[in-house]
């Protein structure tokens, strides 16, 4: 690469001119620019380009520019103090204050020092990528933006009655989805009008590789009446990954054990994501495999199909099945709910605080997963089987043996292991443990 030289004291660096002197302290700009080549990808994706912050900073902006028909070049930010945020390719610039920031990104004080704008080298084409980084510091703090208007409460259809076991209540979700904190188009509260309107009582809100978003699910979870679980999808080129819970930020840039190990140790979960999903499939090397995987994502197209299923059995055979839309804008995607995942939590439906039941049902692998929340559906009630909605359709048990169900509301035996209903077709169409 014909290198950005980093710079420092706010000089601008690159271009025919050299080094133009910027402002010091709370104000100044500096500038990076260059080519990135292949070659720089092979030795090292992920790339920082200091900035330095003065004492008394009260914003930080940052702009990035490059020929986007050509390549993708990912953005993100860390202070002295560690990670202010991500964008990764849906964002080409971000500000930071003490008071707002842009989505994906870490509002808060900005300590002095050395800051680092971290781009990675995502795809970069034979002939090199050019690029220019503008990052401006200043002693004021900017307008923030104006925020979209409040999504109305929408109304809920009637729930579909199903029985209790033990106490424990069955709740229907999504495990992922995505907002504009990263490459999402809806706002936390427009995801979850949708997804209360769709009828699901949790939501977990999964931007890539940022926490950014956590703040605010309280609050606009309880006023939709869902429960939104905190999320985070660790997103590298070797697959993706959910963690789930309220944890801290989890670092994309360290091996995946890391990635669980951190989960865990904060009282999260972690969940391997669409593991045959195209350029995305999960090639990250595990020396502890997690127990939850994404076996049905919106990408199953094609529910004949067998593979995810092989692929689960394959990853352990005591696999919890979760499922998720990886909803991002409406006309895109699978809406929030398609695929549905149902748990059995320790919490009443329409209680929008139950994150930790949520969790808790996960961990115990009390899930099942149906093509809609109206789907025909699949539920395991100790030591029976429910099949609700599901006339026609074939039971295959863990062995292998088949049975057709008869009516729209049947107990059947249960064996140990995964379950699935099939259509004439063989076409998956709903499954539990």
């Amino acid at each position: 690469m014909s290198a950005p030289v980093p710079d420092g004291g706010g000089l601008s660096t690159g271009g025919a001119g050299g080094p133009v002197p910027g402002g010091v302290g709370a104000g100044g700009r500096t500038v990076h620019r260059g080519r990135w080549s292949m070659d720089d990808r092979a030795a090292e994706v992920m790339r920082p380009l200091p900035v330095p912050v003065g004492a008394g900073t009260a914003a930080l902006t940052v702009r990035l520019d490059y020929p986007r028909d050509a390549g993708v070049l990912d953005l993100g930010c860390w202070g002295p103090a560690g990670f202010r945020g991500w964008s990764g390719g849906a964002r080409d610039g971000f500000t930071i204050t003490p008071d707002w920031a842009t989505p994906g990104y870490l509002a808060g004080e900005l300590e002095p020092g050395e800051w680092q704008v971290m781009l990675r080298l995502h795809r970069v084409p034979p002939q090199g990528l050019e690029f220019e980084v503008v990052a401006t510091t200043s002693g004021t703090v900017p307008p923030r933006p104006a925020a979209p208007p409040e999504p109305p409460r929408p109304h809920r259809a009637p729930r579909r009655e199903l029985p209790a076991v033990d106490g424990l209540h069955w709740l229907a979700g999504d495990l992922h989805a995505h907002t504009v904190h990263s490459d999402g188009a809806a706002t936390p509260s427009e995801l979850a009008a949708l997804a209360a309107g769709r009828g699901l009582d949790f939501l977990a809100v999964t931007d890539h590789n940022t926490v950014s978003h956590h703040p605010e699910l309280p609050g606009v979870g309880a006023r939709y009446g869902i429960t939104l679980v905190p999320g985070q999808e660790v997103t590298t080129d070797r697959g993706h990954a959910n963690v789930f819970g309220p944890v801290g930020w989890v670092d994309f840039r360290r091996p995946a054990d890391e990635w669980l190990a951190s989960a865990e140790r904060d009282g999260g979960l972690m969940s391997v994501n669409h593991p045959l999903g195209g350029d995305c499939a999960w090639r990250q090397p595990l020396r502890r495999r997690p127990r939850l995987a994404e076996v049905w994502h919106s990408g199953w197209w094609d529910r004949t199909w067998g593979a995810p299923l092989a692929w689960a059995q394959a990853w352990r055979p005591d696999v919890i099945p979760v499922g998720g839309s990886d909803y991002h804008r409406r006309g895109d995607d699978a809406p929030p709910g398609a695929p549905t995942t149902w748990v059995l939590a320790e919490a009443e439906p329409g209680d929008s605080a139950a994150v930790a039941p949520v969790l808790d049902a996960l961990a115990a692998g009390r899930t099942a997963i149906s093509a809609g929340p109206d789907a025909a559906l699949l539920l395991r009630l100790g030591d029976e089987l429910l099949a609700l909605d599901a006339d026609g359709a074939v039971l295959v048990y863990p062995d292998g043996s088949r049975r057709v169900v008869r009516g729209d509301r049947r107990l059947l035996p249960a064996q140990d292991g995964l379950h699935l209903l099939e259509s004439h077709r063989t076409e998956v169409i709903a499954l539990c443990r």
